[in-house]
């Protein structure tokens, strides 16, 4: 126990003053000039000792100590702990005074601590210290400071991205300073001068550090840089290059002009409001419009008698050319009326079709077509297709049988339109339409809406289709368009096109958590006029969870402008789409034909996208170094397929089965890493102990082939066994391992081996040969479960036992309940589907109608 602090006087004595420690009583002192008497202050015994400065938390900068100071009244005595330890009473700097107005001591004391105290415990526990005051009747604690090592570290943890941007658009800058201490304070720079908030509104940083550019201004284009700074140091990022572009707007149309001589008047208008720049996009459409004049305004006469001779016999031809279309469209409907009332009997709506005396093809191959006339009407964006009136008909006899028949099968998949003859023969109209895809793609590209229609023929697929409906198919992509039957009203035939769009020919804005999270694809040509909707499936790559997600369906517009169409989870039975979100797979019923994608918003930090990490390596390898790349890529088949096709080009194979891994918005890099390889045969040429792809590269899902390389070398070339283990894993997150042991000289397997499942599939399928329910059977389960049942046996119990009850509302909306089910069971089961499972589902319910699923092939 300290010491008490007892009571001082000073006497003078002489010409010195002299201070006496005295105990708790009254002492006199006699000098030669004055006596000075000394008395305890009468509360003072009665009191604790209270804090007027107690210590603070300080920060060290490089090696500078630390000055800690603590001042109380009234004390006898005041000393320092640190980290549970007494500091040692001559390392004290002790002050006494006493508090005049009170006459009560108080005492200050000061100590220092340095760098090299810190860092004995550094990693450990935090350094802090204490003071503890002592009076006569008791002690008191002051509050602990802590005492911390400032550093601020050099490498930002997220980085601004350039980025391109439309006039008038949100813009969103990232940034997650480095890691120091204290907490780095940060600020943005625009071409080095500093943006301040509160001089220009349009400017929002936000509380995790990120600039908002509200809207996007023509002088908001700059180089960006994110600054960090403490008291130790002051950081700076990259810049980041913003464009801004303006695409172009058309102006009003112009007057037309006069009647000229070609009996024709034109109008004109001009991509000037505003006028394309930094790269933006031209105007969409047409500049010029014709329009034919009315007789009074030609020019032209017709004052011959020869004209009026000519006229005359024009319109004799045009009355006999419009009786003969009478009397054909009067047979043509009598002849469908009775394929309509005969459908029972006529199994050619339920089957393909197997002529006799032809070979046929491949099974599944899409059979060539012929070319259909595009005609432009007033709307020049939509595509108008008519029926070519040209083709020439064969007669086959024959029997029909099944789609999922032998290998003998004949795919009748170019959309035909079948009328009954009698005994059993049946007519198929061939067209001549060039079976060329690419010659289709550039056709289509002509039209005004289509410019940008992706050119990629191996990723686009088209057929012609009537009211019996089809599907088309992108192989190894997961990508179809199923086109039910009756969507396609009865009479109109369209060629339709279905395309996965190369993200980096989209402009697709993103901002803030935003990230793409499915192929962009366009199917088309918009504006045709659907019965039903049709159901586009489709991957994606989140995890599916809605409570983690803000999912939005996206809908490029005419003009080139994108639109959000559907939020998931809120969807309106009277919006022209819907949405089944599955764990991999989304199936889209959609009114209208265009181009879509999925957008998910993060809603906190446990989102998550699935990664697809895949491997591969040089086929052959003749010198000492060896390379191995690891893709992390969207969990999507489209971007799989691209990758594959790359590497082939690239003469890689893949060296293991690809890895799923969860990707969670955690602002935290991808870091990929090599261990365990054999020292004395391999060693690798990277520097640092991993290698990282920023998080934003990842997240934002537009860079379809992010990958890193490890460079290994063999230190013989007569080395060919290699071992080793692959990490790659997100910082506080989740990883995978891949443990590799093989042979670079023996196994030379291509990409496309065992790992690459071809899809062998047509790529466009018409009429019955597209569905897995028969067109007749599915009439009669729609006539027996659409009517509601008191029992509940009806289209609700088939709903539930398919596991989409959620859909309640939406299946109710439609004129028929059950065919909306069926459909969207044809999407989801067009490869594996078994129809004897929904036989068995059918007959739960109570409905016999399915049991005609089970008949064999013999019996039919």
């Amino acid at each position: 126990m300290p010491l008490l602090l007892r009571p001082f006087v000073r006497c003078r004595l002489g010409a010195e003053l002299l201070v006496l420690w005295l105990g708790f009583i009254g002492v006199t002192c006699t000098g030669s000039e004055h006596t000075a008497t000394a008395t305890q202050p009468a509360a003072f015994s009665d009191l604790l000792p209270h804090f007027l400065v107690e210590p603070e938390d300080e920060f060290i900068v490089k090696n500078k100590p630390v000055m800690l100071t603590c001042r109380s009244t009234p004390a006898t005595q005041i000393y320092f702990k640190c980290n549970g330890e007494w500091v040692h009473q001559d390392d004290h700097l002790i002050v006494r005074t006493v508090d005049p107005s009170t006459a009560l001591p108080v005492m200050e004391v000061t100590i220092e601590i340095t760098r090299q105290q810190v860092e004995k415990i550094f990693g450990l526990d935090e350094y802090w210290c204490q003071c503890v005051a002592w009076s006569t009747t008791g002690t008191q604690k002051s509050q602990k400071a802590y005492i911390r090592i400032a550093y601020l570290r050099k490498n930002f943890e997220e980085e601004p991205q350039a980025k391109e941007v439309a006039l008038d658009q949100e813009v969103s800058l990232r940034c997650h300073p480095p890691e120091g201490v204290p907490q780095p304070e940060v600020e943005w720079q625009r071409n080095e001068d500093l943006i301040d908030p509160q001089s220009d509104p349009n400017f929002f940083i936000t509380t995790d550090h990120n600039l908002i550019i509200k809207k996007a201004r023509l002088a908001d284009t700059g180089n960006y840089t994110c600054v960090a700074k403490n008291i130790v140091a002051r950081r700076k990022s990259n810049s980041a290059t913003i464009l801004i572009y303006v695409d172009g707007g058309w102006s009003e149309w112009s007057g037309w002009s006069s009647c000229g001589a070609d009996c024709a008047m034109w109008r004109s208008r001009e991509c000037t409001q505003p006028s394309p720049g930094t790269g933006g996009k031209d105007c969409q459409g047409l500049d010029l419009q014709s329009l034919n004049c009315t007789s009074e305004q030609c020019p032209q006469t017709a004052g011959r008698a020869e004209d009026v001779a000519l006229y005359v016999g024009m319109v004799a031809v045009a009355l006999c050319l419009t009786l003969l279309l009478i009397i054909l469209v009067l047979v043509y409907r009598r002849k469908k009326a009775g394929l309509d009332a005969d459908v029972a009997d006529s199994s050619i709506l339920t089957t393909g079709f197997q002529p006799m005396g032809i070979k046929p093809s491949k099974p599944g191959v899409w059979a060539p077509r012929p070319r259909r006339p595009l005609t432009h009407s007033k709307n020049s964006h939509l595509l108008t297709i008519q029926p070519d009136l040209t083709t020439t008909t064969t007669s086959y006899q024959g029997t029909l049988r099944s789609r999922h028949d032998g290998p003998g099968k004949f795919s009748m998949t170019n959309g035909p339109l079948l009328d009954p003859l009698p005994k059993g023969s049946h007519t198929l109209h061939n067209g001549k339409l060039n079976s060329d895809p690419s010659d289709f793609v550039s056709r289509l590209s002509t039209q005004s809406y289509f410019k940008t229609l992706s050119r990629d023929v191996a990723n686009t697929s088209y057929g012609t289709f009537n009211f019996l409906g089809g599907r088309l198919t992108i192989p190894n992509t997961g990508i179809s368009l199923l086109i039910p039957p009756e969507a396609i009203p009865r009479g109109k035939i369209y060629e339709i096109y279905l395309t996965v769009q190369k993200k980096e020919d989209l402009r697709l804005p993103l901002a803030g958590c935003q990230t793409l999270l499915s192929p962009v694809v366009s199917c088309g040509p918009p504006g045709v006029v659907l019965s039903r909707p049709v159901i586009l499936s489709m991957d994606h790559c989140s995890d599916a969870c809605l409570d983690n997600w803000a999912i939005r369906l996206k809908k490029q517009t005419y003009e080139g402008a994108w639109e959000d169409v559907l939020l998931m989870g809120e969807e309106l039975v009277s919006d022209p789409y819907y949405c089944q979100l599955e764990a991999e797979t989304c199936q889209l019923f959609s009114e209208q034909l265009g181009t879509f994608a999925l957008v998910g918003e993060s809603l906190h930090m446990g989102a998550a996208k699935r990664l697809r990490l895949v491997l591969f390596s040089d086929a052959y390898c003749s010198t000492l170094e060896y390379n191995i790349r690891i893709y992390c890529i969207d969990d999507t088949q489209d971007v799989f397929k691209e990758v594959m096709q790359m590497e082939r080009q690239l003469g890689g194979r893949l060296i293991d089965e690809p890895h799923i891994l969860l990707f969670k918005d955690s602002y935290h890099n991808l870091r990929l890493s090599i261990h365990d390889m054999p020292q004395a045969h391999w060693r690798s040429k990277l520097l640092a102990g991993y290698q990282e792809i920023p998080f934003y590269h990842l997240w934002n899902g537009s860079q379809r082939y992010l990958h890193c390389t490890f460079t290994l070398e063999r230190l013989s070339l007569s080395t060919c066994e290699l071992t080793c283990q692959l990490c790659v894993w997100q910082v506080e997150g989740e990883g995978q391992s891949f443990s590799l042991d093989f042979n670079i000289a023996k196994d030379t397997r291509a990409v496309d081996s065992e790992f690459l499942l071809m899809d062998t599939n047509a790529t466009a399928l018409a009429g019955p040969s597209a569905f897995q329910i028969p067109y007749l059977i599915r009439q009669k389960i729609c006539s027996s479960l659409d009517t509601p049942c008191p029992q509940g046996a009806d289209w609700r119990m088939l709903a539930q036992r398919l596991k989409l009850e959620r859909h309640m509302s939406f299946f109710a909306s439609k004129a028929s309940p059950t065919s909306a089910i069926l459909d969207l069971w044809e999407a989801q089961h067009f490869h594996g589907g078994n129809i004897n499972q929904l036989a068995t589902v059918m007959a739960d319910i109570g409905k016999q109608e399915a049991m005609i699923f089970l008949v064999s092939d013999g019996e039919c």
